[in-house]
């Protein structure tokens, strides 16, 4: 068994014809078998900085994060804007070439009308004016324009107008070309023959209440006048 000398450092290996430099390195290289040798420990308040420092770029990390998630829902928002946007023109643009192209085929659809009232509709001619009337209605052309209903300048435009007896407001009394509207679109308003009351007349309701009451009191008077002779003269 090896016994160590006390008071003496075991010296590194240096090999024979070494200079005093390579025996410098080597013996910095050599670990002290002392431990209470060797440097202090780091002390608590090194680590307590080094968690800091870690806290402050969580936390740096945690708002950059915060302001590109706010980026992203931003442009997602403008992204959502900017396809309602170009679905609504793209509608908008279709209804607008749709009305155009009927607007130019109304005096077509006239001729028809026309046509069909004098009994002139029929063979080749019948077929195709269905088919391109059928055609108009797909794509949400509707006719609209009657007689007998009431006058909205909304609506129709009135060419003709004349005073009637029977009438107690402002009514379409012929249709002279019809209208025409694609959904809550006028393409081409009414174009109607209005009648209005006669200036002066009372109303047909009034008139009519006037009249029984005219013929309320002659009944009575009828009635007094038998009660005093004593009765009806019996034949």
């Amino acid at each position: 068994m090896t016994e160590e000398t006390p008071g003496f450092e075991e010296k590194p290996d240096v090999p024979s014809g070494a200079t005093p430099d390579d025996a410098a390195e080597a013996a910095a290289a050599t670990p002290s078998a002392n431990p209470a040798e060797e440097g202090p420990a780091a002390p608590a308040g090194d680590a307590t900085a080094q968690i800091a420092g870690l806290t402050a770029q969580l936390d740096q990390a945690r708002t950059a994060l915060g302001e590109r998630t706010a980026d992203l829902q931003r442009l997602q928002a403008e992204y959502q804007n900017y396809r309602r946007r170009v679905e609504r023109d793209r509608v908008t643009v279709k209804e607008l070439a749709v009305a155009s192209l009927l607007t130019e085929l109304l005096p077509v659809l006239d001729d028809i009308g026309r046509a069909r009232e004098h009994g002139e509709l029929v063979g080749g001619f019948k077929s195709v004016a269905e088919s391109l009337e059928t055609v108009a209605a797909k794509l949400g052309l509707q006719q609209f324009g009657k007689e007998g209903e009431p006058f909205d300048p909304t609506i129709h435009e009135a060419l003709m107008h004349s005073y009637a007896p029977d009438v107690t407001e402002t009514t379409c009394v012929a249709i002279l070309q019809p209208g025409y509207r694609i959904g809550e679109r006028t393409i081409r308003p009414a174009r109607v023959a209005v009648a209005e009351p006669q200036p002066g007349a009372a109303p047909a309701g009034q008139a009519a209440q006037g009249a029984q009451g005219a013929q309320e009191p002659k009944e009575e008077q009828q009635k007094s006048a038998d009660e005093e002779s004593g009765g009806p003269e019996e034949g």
